[in-house]
This record gives C-alpha cells, sequence and structure tokens, in this order.
C-alpha cells in the first residue's frame, strides 16, 4: 500500500488476492459486511450479525477457523480522530489515504512512528513531493536492529528531507473546526495538514479470549504447531495467532504477511483432514528505505541479553559486488552468535541494491540450526555483477568466528 500510495504502483486492482467473488466461484460462502460478535465454544456457535440490516443469527460450526488478523496501536491523545489522521492498516485505508492525498493535496506530513511503514510511508511521501516530519519517541528507527545498524538509516533519511524527530513523544494534535492543524510533542509543535500514525499493531485477539480461547503472554491466540488451539476443532492463524520463534525457543508475536499465509496453509490442511506443521519463524523481515535495503533475521543483542544468551557480534562493510564492477554499492553486515559453541543467533544488514535478499541466506542458516563456521563454508554463487569472491556474509561470519 505505500508503494501505490506512493503512485509507484498505480493500479490497486492487482493488490487483491481474491475477490468474494472467487470465493463464491469455489463454493465458499463468503460473506463481506458480517461480524462476529460471539463464539460459544460449548454449543459450537457463532452469533453473526449483518451489518446492512442489522439483524443477528447464530451459526452453528464443526470446525472453527479464527483469522482477525490485528489491530493498530493507537495513542490515546486528544484529537485522534480530526480530519487528514489516518492509520494505514487494511487495504481500505490504503485506498481512502491515496484519495485523500489525490483530493486535498496536503502539503505538510507528520509521520508518527519509526517502524516498518513509517518509513516506507516517509519515502514515498517524499516522492510525491510532501515535506514530511517523523516522529519517534526512541533514539533509533527501526528498533528491530541493534542501534549500530540503524544509526544509517537516520542519515538516510535526512539526506532525503524527511525532518527527524528522535526521543519525542506524541502528546495531542491541535484540531480546528475539526481538521488537523499541528501535532504537539513533549518537545515541540509541528505544523501540519495530514498526520499517518504507524506505531505496530497487537494480535486482534479478543473475541477468542472473551468466548475462552487461551491467549498467550505476546497477546496472541495460543496455538500449537498444527495451528489448533487449546479447545479441540478451534484453530487460529495469521496476526491474531502466537508464532514460535526458533531461536529464543519461545512464543512470540509477529505481523507479517508471508508467517500469515504459511500458516493458514497449515491450518487449512488440517482442518481439511489432512496432516501439516508450522516449525516456527526466526524473525526475518525487510523494508526498503530510499536506494537502501534494510533487513533482519533472528534474535538482535538487546533480546540476546534479556534471555541471558552468552554471545559475540561482528559487524563489516564491504561491497554489494566486486570492486571494479559498475553499480557496486556498500553494504554492512552484521552477525551475532552464540560464544563457545558458534551457533548462529541472528544477523542484520543495510546496504545498497542487492544488499537485502542476502539476509535469506542467513535465515535458512537460523533455520537448520547451522554455526557460523557452517555460513562460512556454504557454496555460495559468486560473479563480479552480483558479489565479490567473499560474500558480505560470509566475511560477516568470518569475523564473528574468530571471537567464538
Amino acid at each position: 500500500m505505500p508503494y501505490y500510495i506512493g503512485r509507484v504502483v498505480d493500479d490497486a486492482k492487482p493488490l487483491v488476492a481474491r475477490s468474494p467473488e472467487a470465493f463464491r466461484k469455489q463454493g465458499i460462502d463468503a460473506r463481506i459486511f458480517h461480524r462476529v460478535d460471539e463464539i460459544d465454544i460449548q454449543k459450537r456457535m457463532v452469533k453473526v450479525e449483518d451489518l446492512k440490516s442489522g439483524r443477528s443469527a447464530w451459526e452453528t460450526f464443526d470446525q472453527l477457523m479464527i483469522a482477525t488478523g490485528a489491530i493498530p496501536i493507537r495513542p490515546m491523545v486528544p484529537g485522534l480522530d480530526a480530519r487528514g489522521v489516518y492509520e494505514l492498516t487494511t487495504l481500505q485505508s490504503g485506498l481512502e489515504i491515496r484519495r485523500a492525498i489525490d483530493e486535498a493535496q496536503p502539503k505538510k506530513v507528520v509521520i508518527i512512528g519509526g517502524g516498518y511503514i513509517g518509513l516506507e510511508m516517509a519515502e514515498n511521501l517524499v516522492r510525491r513531493g510532501l515535506k514530511v516530519s517523523l516522529i519517534e519517541k526512541t533514539a533509533q528507527v527501526m528498533n528491530t536492529l541493534d542501534a549500530d545498524m540503524a544509526a544509517p538509516l537516520a542519515d538516510i533519511l535526512l539526506a532525503a528531507g524527511v525532518q527527524l524527530y528522535l526521543e519525542e513523544s506524541l502528546v495531542g494534535f491541535e484540531v480546528v473546526q475539526g481538521t488537523i492543524r499541528e501535532v504537539n510533542t513533549d518537545k515541540r509543535a509541528l505544523p501540519a495538514d495530514f498526520v499517518l500514525i504507524g506505531l505496530g499493531v497487537r494480535p486482534n485477539s479478543s473475541l477468542a479470549a472473551q468466548a475462552g480461547i487461551p491467549v498467550g503472554e505476546t497477546g496472541g491466540i495460543k496455538i500449537d504447531n498444527r495451528m489448533q488451539t487449546e479447545i479441540a476443532g478451534i484453530w487460529s492463524a495469521g496476526n491474531c495467532a502466537e508464532s514460535f520463534h526458533r531461536v529464543s525457543q519461545r512464543p512470540f508475536f509477529l505481523a507479517l504477511g508471508t508467517v500469515a499465509n504459511k500458516q493458514g496453509r497449515v491450518a487449512g490442511i488440517n482442518i481439511a483432514g489432512g496432516q501439516a506443521t508450522f516449525p516456527g519463524v526466526v524473525g526475518t523481515a525487510m523494508v526498503k528505505v530510499f536506494d537502501w535495503e534494510v533487513a533482519r533475521t533472528g534474535l538482535q543483542e538487546k533480546e540476546l541479553k534479556q534471555l541471558g544468551f552468552s554471545y559475540v557480534s561482528a559487524k563489516i562493510e564491504s561491497q554489494t559486488r566486486a570492486r571494479y564492477y559498475p553499480g557496486t554499492g556498500q553494504i554492512i553486515v552484521k552477525i551475532l552468535a552464540e560464544k563457545g559453541s558458534g551457533r548462529l543467533l541472528g544477523g542484520q544488514i543495510v546496504g545498497k541494491e542487492g544488499a537485502g535478499k542476502r539476509i535469506d541466506v542467513l535465515a535458512t542458516a537460523l533455520q537448520s540450526g547451522m554455526t557460523v563456521e557452517d555460513v562460512i563454508n556454504l557454496d555460495l554463487g559468486y560473479s563480479p555483477p552480483f558479489s565479490p569472491v567473499w560474500d558480505p556474509v560470509a566475511i560477516a561470519a568470518r569475523q564473528v568466528a574468530n571471537l567464538v
């Protein structure tokens, strides 16, 4: 959606994977504008309200799949419901933001939150010619990176014309006749005629919890590796459910479409009588920030400290291609490994074109339980247009192996 709003993608139709009509052609009774208000796990029934007619009815089920997704984290500040304040959480909200920008042609935008959506939207709103300010309450953007790996992103944003305000908290909005005019932080007032809130999401698990379906420590619905809840015949997948982190060996919440799709596939196979399991995640994610690529997988330093891991880390700077080949760009790779065993624990990459997808090497290594010595000896592809002789991932693995 950020790229549709930024007019990189100019047609919204391909963004819809399947329409209600497409489901119906497959014999699936897809009921839009219907809301489930209650689940009765004893009677095996759900109470459904038709939002157009206002009528409610109880429907029975043999198997129940809960895929209610995530809901945005909303700041409890005055003026949140003013015209010109938006959240990018659904396809529909993206269409509305694009339409609002096209029609109202705002000039000054303030983004609240420096996570994935905030950074992607900053890039695309700058592309639209808007003056963009970004507020982040912590000391860095992209808090899923270690501070030393996130530091270059601040320079990238500033160089692109984004006004960056770190360690500032949102206090409220100045509203005139129902329309946003100013964003107030604990340090300043920023004029704004358009505000995007991107503070992340949390599992939309309240309906399940109210029915007595157990919810885990992450706030997501507790599921096993077949996607079944602790109630037989009731299943869950996607952003409303927990995942299992293969490195920390703990429940984990990760709101990504890639994970949701995999979990949904496993749940569907099992509900239909098959046998499938989902082994968990390693926390891989990517984002593009102007002409830089940012990626991470596994655990970061603060998580390793919280979990009591004894670890070492190494960070290297290299080139995305052979240094003499045209178009080569900077790449920074950081790898974390367990002290003593050398087991890979995490990795982060920031760099120019060609840097980001290298994270998949580390994600695969993590999934396989490899050591950094294993990573050094991987038979990776080489050709000057794609990599130096020693790939930056292997160089970083060599450096951290020396410390293990």
